[in-house]
């Protein structure tokens, strides 16, 4: 996201939102009950899946995001598209099928121009004999020798020209060589070697594509209905009326540069947290606040701010100071709030990409940051896509008042396909549980389920399945020293709405 001005501008940041208070609070019990707690996903950062209208409502090319990832096909050679080895010299169309050299990541520059990125992270340029190439590591939404307009057939969306930064359209010529060089007139016919064919592959749909696919002038007022819509203080009653006590509450890091954080992000979503403590002191509910997208992005996926899912956060010390500038801010601004619980540092930090060492480090001036406010509890979860779910009991237990956040899904790898409705629930019981029983240790950190859904790989299972499912879960996860959270309140997936399996009878927490 260009040169990363976001750590100059912390003092003038945080004159501008002076914090609630900077008294530091008691020392809690650090042996509380465990509590029973539901996070507010798709509210502060946003998440397609969750709340698909916010998605599908983008007035022009909603399906072609930031990070959108496309293939195109040359109608007149029937061949895609290609970056030689991932990157780093000319695009060929050669190619009868497409894998990942055939594969590019869009940047929505506004609602009709792009830049493509390829396997290798290089970007689509015109050279000086007009060959298309992608050779430059680097861009930003202002460099005009990266942008492209792509023009498409208003009754065949899927069949698209692409206008060069020189002004001609690029085509394909028989020895499979594409240039910027062809004319504006086109009949869109097969015999046209400026047609192409798009296929889109995948898409992030999380808070950047949101923002940005609106753009500048009513992504403000798009995000403000949402965010004072989708979770509202009914919510909080509903969550006390129903045995919860908790909230875990995901925040993305522009957060703290409310009103004006960086484009594409928006400001306001702030005032919504002031309002959901409020809510939570009036409904005795206690809320976590949850770092969940970080600068540079801790995983690559839709839910951490990524553009276009190049993770990198961490890698760099810049990053690490960068998040340690949010927690400050968040701690700071809220410590003497009554219904401050805990501060989670970062959500997900995936591996390899974050190291266990730099994330050691974020983790220990993170926690001391918490520790100049407040003695709430501090959350540091664990990496995914580890061999070994203990790597920080050891570390955390340094830390008094540490917790350490893991999150279990029947779900997301092959080992739970096939499965039936029995033995996702033994693996409960067995699995987790043993999992779980070596996290907690003597004299160790607390242990939190931060992230689990009562849903399963199996096709038409029934109420009571969900339920059996469901209880056994809430049986082993209860026993985490410091308590569960569900994913998540709402959602359009009946499964991953708390609300919905409560109020039609499927968990009773």
């Amino acid at each position: 996201m260009g040169s990363w001005l976001i750590f100059f501008l912390t003092i003038s940041s945080l004159l501008c939102l002076s914090p609630i208070s900077h008294a530091a609070r008691p020392t809690p019990e650090y042996s509380p009950d465990p509590i029973k707690a539901v996070n507010l996903g798709g509210w502060l950062v946003a998440e397609g899946w969750i709340t698909p209208d916010l998605f599908d409502n983008i007035p022009v090319n909603k399906d072609l995001l930031d990070g959108t990832q496309i293939q195109v096909k040359s109608v007149t050679q029937n061949n895609y598209l290609s970056a030689q080895n991932g990157g780093g010299s000319t695009i060929i169309a050669n190619q009868p099928s497409a894998s990942t050299w055939e594969t590019f990541k869009l940047w929505r520059i506004t609602e009709t121009t792009f830049q493509f990125r390829v396997l290798n992270w290089q970007f689509f340029g015109i050279d000086d004999n007009g060959n298309l190439v992608a050779t430059s590591t680097s861009s930003d939404d202002s460099d005009s020798s990266h942008t492209f307009f792509i023009v498409r057939k208003d009754d065949e969306p899927n069949r698209i020209r692409i206008k060069a930064p020189n002004g001609s359209f690029l085509q394909v010529n028989s020895d499979a060589t594409v240039t910027a060089d062809y004319t504006e007139n086109t009949n869109w016919g097969d015999d046209d070697p400026s047609v192409f064919i798009v296929t889109n592959v995948y898409q992030l749909k999380g808070e950047f594509q949101v923002t940005n696919g609106y753009g500048p002038n009513i992504s403000s007022s798009v995000m403000t209905k949402h965010w004072n819509s989708f979770i509202v203080e009914d919510d909080f009653k509903f969550l006390s009326d129903n045995g919860l006590n908790a909230v875990r509450i995901p925040v993305g890091w522009w957060i703290r540069f409310d009103q004006n954080p960086p484009r594409p992000f928006v400001g306001g979503s702030l005032q919504v947290l002031d309002n959901a403590f409020s809510w939570a002191e009036k409904y005795n509910i206690k809320v976590i606040i949850d770092i969940h997208a970080m600068p540079s992005s801790q995983n690559g996926w839709e839910h951490s701010g990524t553009r276009d899912g190049l993770q990198s956060w961490g890698q760099t010390d810049d990053s690490i100071d960068q998040s340690v500038v949010v927690v400050d801010f968040l701690a700071s601004r809220y410590a003497n709030k009554p219904s401050l619980y805990a501060i989670e540092l970062i959500n997900e930090p995936l591996a390899p990409g974050v190291d266990l060492d730099s994330l050691k480090k974020y983790y220990k001036a993170g926690y001391d940051t918490v520790r100049k406010y407040s003695n709430v509890f501090v959350i540091m979860s664990n990496r995914l896509s580890i061999s070994d779910p203990t790597e920080l009991i050891q570390f955390a237990s340094s830390f008094s008042g540490s917790v350490v956040d893991v999150h279990y899904y029947n779900l997301f790898s092959n080992i739970f396909e096939g499965m039936s409705v029995q033995q996702n629930i033994d693996y409960i019981y067995n699995n987790r549980a043993s999992t779980l029983s070596s996290l907690m240790v003597s004299n160790g950190p607390l242990i939190f389920v931060g992230e689990w859904v009562d849903d399963m790989d199996v096709n038409n299972a029934s109420k009571d399945d969900y339920q059996r499912f469901g209880s056994a879960q809430l049986d082993v996860y209860g026993r985490a020293t410091f308590g569960w959270s569900y994913w998540t309140l709402k959602a359009a997936q009946n499964e991953w709405s708390l609300e919905w399996m409560i109020t039609n009878g499927y968990i009773n927490v």
